[in-house]
């Protein structure tokens, strides 16, 4: 006998417990570089280019490629910030907690962007940034860019620039920051 409780997928929350740590800040700097440099290969330079930080987490990662796609290109280039909460297809599951208001430097209109975040597993985070991102004009064209991909796929998504492909399983947490990429659980 099977309950609705019982088939619902569990709600998101708990405190990070690291059992390893994946990558050190060194190579953390070290991705994010080679990540900046295929950037300007793919798009030619860095004209036209607007990025676009996922929060939480790929807010800071976009604010370091910009400095490093700006050093590299010889021009600054924009960086904003996007909270999708409200476009998510699980605001039942998880705790909505919109943590800074959205924030787009530029009409999107016919420039290319790219949306940033810490990690990619099942793609509906990526899913819900594309519909929030057509609220702010029609971009020529999006790319993707993350430091970790755990795979798990439910969508048709693909990262277009990854810092580090981590196979894991379905109940392992990622966490990513300046100081690293650790692996461990939700307790």
């Amino acid at each position: 006998m099977s309950t609705e409780a019982e088939s619902a997928p569990p709600v998101m929350g708990g405190v990070f417990a690291a059992r390893a740590q994946v990558l050190g800040p060194d190579d953390v700097s070290r991705a994010l570089t080679r990540i900046a440099h295929e950037i300007v290969e793919r798009n030619k330079g860095t004209a036209g280019l607007v990025l676009v930080g996922l929060q939480t987490g790929g807010v800071p990662l976009a604010e370091s490629l910009s400095s490093l796609l700006t050093s590299i290109g010889g021009q600054a280039v924009p960086v904003g910030r996007m909270d999708i909460s409200f476009y998510r297809d699980d605001l039942g599951l998880r705790p909505v907690a919109p943590e800074e208001a959205t924030f787009i430097p530029a009409d999107l209109t016919g420039r290319v962007v790219i949306l940033v975040d810490d990690v990619i597993c099942t793609g509906r985070t990526v899913r819900a940034a594309l519909g929030a991102l057509a609220d702010y004009g029609r971009a020529r064209a999006v790319q993707l860019a993350v430091m970790v991909d755990r795979g798990h796929r439910e969508l048709p998504i693909k990262a277009d620039y990854v810092g580090k492909n981590l196979p894991t399983r379905r109940d392992e947490h990622v966490e990513v920051s300046a100081g690293g990429v650790a692996i461990g659980e939700l307790v």
